[in-house]
């Protein structure tokens, strides 16, 4: 049993590995490398041309050895759920000053991971759905508390996520940048933070502000990724 979920994961991989153009990046890359020029132009799967980074989000039934190596490759693995159970994986998520991505824990089956990227503003995000047809995930870009506060236990996350479901036909990218590298706050719903990002007290709390990743106003962001049964999620990130 051990070696065929070995199998099915390195598949998974594969298949990965082999959806991606030629410029995928296998270890953390460089500034230098992801501002070579690339071509304005879509390929056959949405996605734009020219150098990039991957990062494979792979889920599996089994948690993963707590020791193992974290800091090398482009997978995190993450608990897989069903179509009707959700795991939930926190990404925390850390700013890379050099211009480089990087998975710092690949194992979220103990419910947390860790990825290192730049602050936004300088590459797009996209991603897509693969693996086995009928599982679905959704992600969402959080943080753990309000800068200054001192108690990590009241998630502001964004009224934004993405959603992806692995259908029966051919699996295309999707721009998912201002989900993955904003949060949207909502003051009727998070109105501490709201405040303490900037946003001005309004009568009805029907206001909303968008902050970008990394906001000292906020602290400890992370991805939510909710796990329904999605074997893979390829997200790609573009100069």
């Amino acid at each position: 049993m051990m070696m065929k979920h070995t199998r099915a994961v390195a598949s998974l991989i594969a298949i990965a590995s082999a959806s991606a153009c030629s410029t995928d990046a296998t270890a953390p890359a460089a500034r230098s490398d992801l501002e070579a020029p690339s071509a304005v132009s879509a390929t056959g799967n949405n996605a734009p041309s020219g150098f990039h980074y991957t990062l494979n989000l792979v889920g599996v039934k089994k948690g993963k050895n707590a020791n193992m190596d974290s800091g090398s490759g482009s997978v995190i693995f993450v608990g897989l759920g069903t179509t009707t159970t959700t795991v939930t994986t926190k990404i925390m998520l850390s700013q890379s000053f050099d211009g480089t991505f990087a998975v710092l824990d690949k194992n979220g089956t103990d419910g947390e991971a860790a990825y290192q990227l730049p602050a936004p503003g300088t590459y797009t995000v996209w991603a897509r759905a693969l693996g086995t047809p009928g599982g679905s995930a959704r992600i969402t870009t959080c943080a753990e508390d309000v800068a200054g506060n001192g108690a990590t236990t009241d998630e502001v996350c964004s009224t934004q996520n993405e959603v992806f479901v692995r259908g029966t036909g051919r699996s295309s990218f999707k721009n998912v940048t201002q989900a993955l590298t904003t949060i949207v706050i909502s003051e009727a719903l998070e109105e501490a933070a709201f405040l303490a990002c900037g946003g001005n007290d309004t009568v009805g709390n029907t206001g909303e502000i968008r902050i970008d990743l990394f906001n000292p106003c906020l602290e400890n962001y992370f991805w939510k990724y909710d796990n329904n049964g999605l074997k893979l999620l390829q997200i790609r990130f573009y100069p």
